[in-house]
């Protein structure tokens, strides 16, 4: 069995700072918490940027250039940056900290859905800042778009002139259709490395059964060239990670995809989630893969031809 990967997603677009004393909400903490998550065993990080003054997700290149540098500067870990940190701006936008930045990696969502978090909105009553309650509760509205064009754009753009390969972001088993697609027209090659995302409102939901027709799915259509992982949304992050291990998969936890290391508790950091992880993948006979060994497993262009 191959060794597994660890992916860290520091902050993300989801969560708010009211939601977690613990979720990174601006610069320092972001590059702090990547750092202290790779340290743990994170191969590969899954940045988002956040605005200085509110913690606001921000797609500002700017914002990711305050902690980018760090994060190369103490680790050896892949970056991967996000080309879906806002669910209502266009493509352009939304890919302009990866065209700044070149990393090795970048998310690309494989198609459109409904994508909202109103119904956490309910759980809180006092806020830390003005723009959190609308921003959740709007999400209600929300249409994540991610059409054929805008997935040509950021193959064009970030896998062409950057040299950058993609966490293939995949909420439904439809999204698996539109990736072969996309690859028979020639836009992606293998090896390719996607990302089962399990348990968002308007997208698949997370559980074992669906797990294992996502993979039995993806394996009718990419046979051997492709290496997968799973987020597991919610309280089945840690759950659905222990099972795509044991299947020859990788695994994805962080607080944008949880706020919690055990039902009813907040974690108190990434690197808690990435060390609980790697726990129970060791404990029961996973070996984790180092960046270098994730590098090659998914033919990445290396830590040097970055722009950061």
């Amino acid at each position: 069995m191959p060794k597994t990967i660890i992916t860290c997603a520091i902050t993300g677009a989801i969560h708010t700072p009211t939601m977690s004393d613990a979720l990174p909400i601006n610069a320092d903490m972001i590059a702090e918490q990547a750092i202290e998550a790779a340290r743990a065993g994170a191969a590969i990080l899954h940045l988002h940027a956040r605005h200085p003054e509110t913690g606001a997700p921000s797609i500002d290149p700017a914002h990711f250039m305050d902690f980018l540098p760090r994060i190369k500067a103490e680790t050896d870990a892949i970056v991967n940056i996000s080309t879906g940190g806002s669910l209502s701006t266009g493509i352009e936008a939304r890919m302009a900290p990866a065209v700044a930045a070149s990393p090795e990696m970048c998310s690309l969502n494989m198609g459109s859905l409904n994508f909202s978090m109103h119904p956490l909105a309910d759980r809180y009553k006092e806020w830390k800042y003005d723009w959190e309650e609308a921003y959740v509760r709007g999400s209600v509205g929300n249409i994540f778009r991610n059409t054929f064009e805008d997935i040509g754009k950021v193959a064009e753009t970030l896998g062409g002139d950057h040299g950058c390969k993609f966490e293939h972001e995949c909420y439904d088993v439809g999204h698996l259709y539109n990736l072969k697609f996309c690859m028979d027209r020639g836009q992606f090659e293998a090896p390719i490395f996607l990302q089962f995302v399990m348990g968002i409102l308007g997208g698949i939901a997370a559980n074992i059964d669906n797990l294992v027709f996502m993979k039995q799915t993806a394996d009718r259509l990419f046979g051997d060239s492709y290496q997968w992982s799973v987020i597991g949304a919610g309280g089945q992050q840690m759950k659905l990670g222990a099972v795509a291990a044991q299947m020859g998969g990788h695994v994805r936890v962080g607080l944008e995809d949880s706020l919690f290391i055990e039902r009813g508790v907040l974690a108190s950091s990434n690197a808690q989630q990435v060390t609980k992880m790697r726990g129970i993948l060791e404990e029961q006979g996973n070996e984790i893969a180092s960046p270098e060994e994730a590098r090659a497993m998914l033919g990445l262009k290396g830590g040097d031809r970055v722009n950061f």
